[in-house]
């Protein structure tokens, strides 16, 4: 059954689809077709892999996220209700992820990511450079997968010469699609990141440095030091999200930039408004598909969830809900307020947000300094990846 196709539902009461939403799709495909389920009913359940449900309103979604002794992080992916690994702090719960919460919350404040401005803007600028007289580039590959990323390699004190690599093991984990050769590629991307940064503990034990992993050793939990196992889980966690987050981000506000000149033009001429510009892009392409376990017996707008079940929560379902916002499916770069949740609530609300903000902001500001006009390349053929949302490609042109 296709995502759209509500034809074979079991009951009214209980809708009932079949379908992989971590398949690539042309690009916008998901988003539109999680608003228009959205339309027909608040939740289903979906009896893809093992079965779970899909909450697909703002209310609901935001009912889950703000209660963590009913919905445990545990978990990552709705189609794994036993995960065998653990990324810290994000799949802890309750007064463990309040200790590591509490830790790493001063390492990601706004004063402590203001620190990083001259490396990020000095590196948004050399890659900039670098393509800007060439007219053309893959947006993605050329700037946006690598500025981000390179920031992560600065803050875990590895060298921007281990970027490709990094990148390749990020696009396994994170955008290869469901089935037996995407689990074993997914396995085998992880496998090597633990071993990398295995080397990295190791080193960082011998000889400290001023990076955040050296950082995180002099962390306590429960009054004892942190174990290697668990900083490695949480240095797995620092690239999931350092290498990926932002990267798409960039890649969906260039493409609604390239597609909409009167905004584009705005902010070239009103540099002031991209802040808000940004706080619009991450709402109206919210990119995260989180899922959290159920611990108790509940409902949530007539949903029977039972412990043990497992539960999908596509953001970008209720940053876009009518319900919540106005005109939620149109893009307004001066939108206010603007109260979104697309970097989540509760007590799992995400760390980087702030550094997240820095990039994408440092990002549009000095592109469009240096490259004020350009579009997608005709006849590109955009395609998305499903999960976690992001564009495979983004051919951009440019007169020189």
């Amino acid at each position: 059954m296709s995502a759209t196709d509500t034809t074979d539902q079991s009951t009214a009461e209980c809708p009932v689809l079949n379908f992989d939403y971590s398949e690539h799709k042309p690009a916008g495909t998901w988003t539109r077709t999680y608003d228009e389920l959205r339309e027909q009913f608040p939740w289903f359940r979906n009896d893809f892999a093992n079965g779970f449900w899909s909450m697909i309103n703002h209310e609901g979604i935001l009912e889950i996220l703000q209660s963590p002794e009913t919905f445990s992080n545990s978990v990552v992916t709705p189609v794994d209700p036993n995960p065998s690994y653990k990324w810290i702090p994000e799949m802890l719960d309750g007064d463990e992820h309040l200790q590591w919460r509490k830790q790493l919350g001063p390492l990601f404040s706004p004063k402590q990511t203001e620190l990083l401005d001259a490396k990020v803007r000095q590196r948004a600028v050399d890659l900039i450079e670098a393509i800007k007289d060439k007219g053309s580039c893959d947006f993605m590959a050329d700037f946006a997968q690598q500025f981000p990323t390179s920031i992560f390699l600065e803050l875990i004190g590895l060298p921007v010469e281990e970027l490709d690599q990094f990148m390749e093991w990020e696009h396994a984990i994170l955008h290869t699609a469901r089935g037996p050769e995407g689990g074993e590629a997914r396995i085998a991307a992880m496998g090597a990141v633990m071993t990398r940064f295995a080397q990295v503990v190791a080193e960082r034990r011998e000889e400290p440095k001023d990076d955040i992993v050296s950082k995180a050793m002099k962390f306590e939990v429960d009054g004892k030091p942190v174990s290697d196992e668990d900083l490695l889980s949480f240095c797995l966690l620092m690239f999931m999200a350092g290498m990926d987050t932002v990267s798409v981000t960039l890649g969906w506000s260039f493409l609604h930039l390239a597609n909409n000149p009167a905004d584009r033009e705005r902010i070239v001429a009103e540099p002031e408004l991209i802040p808000t510009a940004i706080e619009e892009f991450v709402r109206a392409y919210a990119i995260v598909s989180p899922a959290r376990k159920v611990m108790k017996d509940v409902e949530i707008q007539g949903c029977p969830m039972k412990a043990g079940d497992m539960v999908q929560i596509p953001l970008y379902a209720s940053t876009r809900d009518s319900a919540e916002f106005e005109d939620a499916r149109t893009v307004k770069i001066d939108r206010s307020p603007n109260n979104h949740i697309a970097f989540g609530a509760g007590p799992h609300r995400c760390l980087g947000s702030h550094l997240a903000r820095r990039e994408l902001k440092i990002g549009l500001e000095e592109w469009h300094k240096r490259i004020p006009s350009y579009r997608v390349a005709d006849g590109a053929e955009l395609m998305e990846t499903g999960g976690q949302l992001g564009l495979t490609a983004l051919p951009l042109v440019w007169d020189v």
